[in-house]
């Protein structure tokens, strides 16, 4: 297994992670839900930015 596919692994676990994140704050709802909503928000778009960015870099390597 490459470095690449090890780092696909863990950035999908974190995007989930925030993502589990993200609801628990939106059920726990009120001012901590106002305070965390669109940090959770921003932290999960980055990782999955990130995923594509290394699932696009995995499939560049897999072709060379």
């Amino acid at each position: 297994m490459s470095i690449v596919n090890v780092l696909v692994i863990l950035a999908l676990i974190a995007t989930l992670v925030v993502l589990g994140l993200g609801l628990r704050s939106m059920a726990r709802g009120g001012t901590y839900d106002a305070e965390h909503a669109e940090k959770f928000m921003w932290e999960r778009v980055v990782l999955q930015t990130l995923v594509v960015v290394l699932l696009l870099a995995a499939a560049v390597l897999m072709n060379t």
